[in-house]
């Protein structure tokens, strides 16, 4: 999925007024216009604040899982052309490696820029697989190989489809001289294990004011295969309305708690409300095996929320889960 940043902030600020101004019909606010924007705008300060602090310190891009699972390396790279690996440790499992296929950076009085594509890589399990004991083992090891292979180059396509358009819209607006613009792209590995393995892609814009957004990738490492959110449950069960009756839950309990969490959840503008998860939100499961569901910035709430995720309770799901 492609963010436009502009649209989607002019999108959301017509939201968040037609909202405010609700709520003034009906008399639901306690606080005066001017202390709503107060409040508001001390929220935007700090996220904003708390999100360059972020992204201005260069990500630890080195991980080793704890059980050995998998070894990820990074690889500073200016060329987009080639991406190599520092060095291939033989484990047990799949091993993936994540190295830079690109470092864009750019910097001037009002732009910067600080984009790094990360490209994942499979090693080579060929030999591994003709030293099977077992005949039968090869080719299954084979055809692994084989999808994780086609699922990488996928992803891989997909992150570099969206840097580039990032990359691009950034270099749009160098053409012209009023105006601040930061950019920063970079990525994570939120969880490995013997089963699964996920990467997050996060991205930073800022003009005027900040927008953050994320993407997820999680692999099956037996299957080669990239998980869906419907794949990690059994046919024939409810969980969209599961998942999403405990996520509105904790909406509320987060609100009940902190008078400065908001969510669309309570609307008198019933279209505006969170009411259900779909198969294309974003997920990952996180180092638990847990599930994570997660919202960017304006999708449930304010955009001053900004992203937010919720864990679902492993004994909610124990009965619906594969």
């Amino acid at each position: 999925m492609m963010y436009d940043f502009s649209e989607k902030k002019k999108e959301q600020e017509l939201i968040e007024e037609k909202l405010l101004d609700a709520k003034q019909k009906y008399g639901e606010l306690q606080m005066s216009e001017q202390q709503l924007r107060d409040l508001q705008m001390r929220m935007e300060e700090a996220k904003m604040e708390k999100s360059k602090a972020r992204y201005n310190t260069k990500m630890t891009k080195f991980i080793v899982a704890a059980a050995a699972v998998a070894t990820f390396v990074i690889l500073p790279n200016t060329s987009a052309s080639i991406a190599h690996a520092m060095e291939q440790i033989p484990v047990i499992g799949k091993l993936v490696e994540v190295v830079t296929f690109r470092d864009y950076e750019y910097e001037s009085d009002k732009k910067t820029a600080d984009i790094e594509v990360p490209k994942l890589d499979v090693v080579n399990t060929k030999e591994n697989a003709d030293n099977e004991t077992e005949d039968s083992a090869a080719p299954e090891n084979a055809a692994v190989q084989e999808k994780l292979e086609k699922t990488t180059e996928e992803i891989n396509a997909e992150i570099q489809k969206i840097t580039e358009e990032i990359i691009s819209n950034f270099e749009a607006s160098l053409t012209e001289e009023e105006g601040y613009k930061d950019v920063v792209v970079s990525s994570e590995i939120l969880a490995t294990t013997p089963e699964y393995f996920t990467l997050k892609l996060m991205c930073f814009e800022a003009a005027g004011s900040g927008y953050e957004w994320n993407h997820y990738y999680t692999i099956d490492l037996n299957t080669g295969e990239r998980i869906q959110l419907k794949d990690l449950f059994k046919e024939d069960t409810d969980y969209i309305t599961v998942i999403s009756e405990n996520i509105k839950e904790q909406m509320q309990a987060q609100m009940d708690a902190d008078e400065s969490a908001m969510y669309w959840l309570n609307e008198e503008m019933e279209e505006f409300n969170f009411k259900q998860i779909t198969d294309e939100t974003a997920f990952y499961l996180n180092d638990k095996g847990s599930l994570m569901i997660c919202f960017n910035e304006g999708d449930v709430g304010p955009m001053s929320m900004g992203i937010v995720e919720f864990e679902i309770p492993d004994e909610l799901l124990k009965d619906i889960r594969k």
